[in-house]
């Protein structure tokens, strides 16, 4: 019995483990994403253009 317990401790921690990999690819993701529209932007500004801001399409 003790292996058990002990077997579910770990199955446990590595569901954890795995799900604060999973977060933090997320998070990783979206930040990137946010850094390169934010950086296709600055470009378009650095360039000396005045209508840089996207088009709302929705």
């Amino acid at each position: 019995m003790a292996d058990r317990n002990g077997d579910k401790g770990n199955q446990r921690r590595s569901l954890i483990a795995l799900g604060i990999v999973v977060a933090l690819f997320v998070i990783g993701w979206i930040l990137a994403r946010e850094l390169y529209a934010d950086s296709k932007l600055e470009d378009c500004l650095m360039s000396g253009r005045s209508n840089c801001q996207p088009i709302d399409t929705r």
